[in-house]
This record gives structure tokens, sequence and C-alpha cells, in this order.
């Protein structure tokens, strides 16, 4: 079995004109799909994960703000 490309043959495809083009304010011609659709539907996430990891990586910039400034008021001995 031969598979058909998936643009429509200009010769049989109405209103192009000359050359392939459209008229003004026409609307072109749809290339045709190689696939037939999503196989499965694709998880979104959750959104408690994104709140958790925002929530890690603040308390996580805190403690090494907390270690930054412990060694800038201590000095560097």
């Amino acid at each position: 079995m031969t598979a058909l490309p998936p643009d429509p043959d200009p010769a049989l495809t109405p209103g192009l004109e000359p050359g392939g083009g459209v008229a003004p304010g026409d609307t072109p011609p749809d290339s045709g799909s190689t696939t037939p659709g999503l196989t499965h539907h694709e998880h979104d996430g959750s959104a408690a994960l994104g709140k958790w990891t925002i929530a890690l990586v603040l308390i996580g910039s805190l403690m090494v703000g907390g270690i930054l400034l412990a060694i800038a008021i201590t000095g560097f001995h």
C-alpha cells in the first residue's frame, strides 16, 4: 500500500488561482494530517508538584542566604 502525500492535489482543489495561490480573503486548503490523532491522553501534571517545587526552592534559597549572611557577619577566618 502506497501512502498518499498529505498535501492536497492543486488540480483537484477548488478556488486556487494559477500558480497555486488563493484569492485575497479566501482560505487556502489545509494539508492532511500524517497522524490520525492522539493515541493516549497526556497527563497534565499536578498543581501541587509546582507548589512543592517553589516551596523547596524558597527554603533552599533562604538556607543559602542565611549561611552567606552568617559568614559575612562573623568574617572569613
